[in-house]
């Protein structure tokens, strides 16, 4: 049986340049594509600070969690989405 190699960060985090998005979308897809982002955002910071389960995940926490990192507080369809990335199995 293999074990699982350590690796080894030999440099701190920094974040991926942003791009533009891409000209002539509808102004609904920009909503859907920045509210999916800041899902991604805030389902990976309730993660991190030990948050597994969708079901533990409520608004009250997310919008904290938001608050915390410093981004607007989401909406009621925003905190939906955070709790179904949270439920997604591959």
């Amino acid at each position: 049986m293999r074990t699982p190699q350590t690796v080894l960060i030999d440099r701190p985090y920094t974040p991926l340049q942003k791009r533009p998005l891409p000209p002539g979308r509808p102004k609904a897809w920009y909503v859907l594509h920045n509210r999916r982002l800041k899902a991604m955002r805030l389902a990976i910071a309730l993660l991190d600070s030990g948050v597994y389960a969708p079901s533990y995940a409520t608004n009250k926490r997310i919008r904290h969690t938001a608050e915390v990192i410093g981004i607007r507080p989401p909406s009621d369809a925003t905190c939906s989405m955070v709790r179904t990335l949270m439920r997604r199995r591959y």
